[in-house]
């Protein structure tokens, strides 16, 4: 897989993510410690696209 595909992929997994979080936010009955993992992932996909894109 080319670093191009590569950065594309997690930015889609960052967004899917990105989507989840929006919608389980609106769900009053939502889990919070499942909010905050998705969170963490986004945060470590965002991490990850950073030091790629600098790399």
């Amino acid at each position: 897989m080319s670093m191009t595909s590569h950065l594309q992929e997690l930015r889609r997994k960052h967004q899917v993510l990105s989507e989840k979080v929006e919608q389980a936010q609106r769900n009053p009955g939502a889990d919070g410690l499942t909010i905050a993992e998705m969170k963490k992932q986004k945060l470590r996909l965002k991490e990850e696209i950073a030091r790629l894109s600098h790399a």
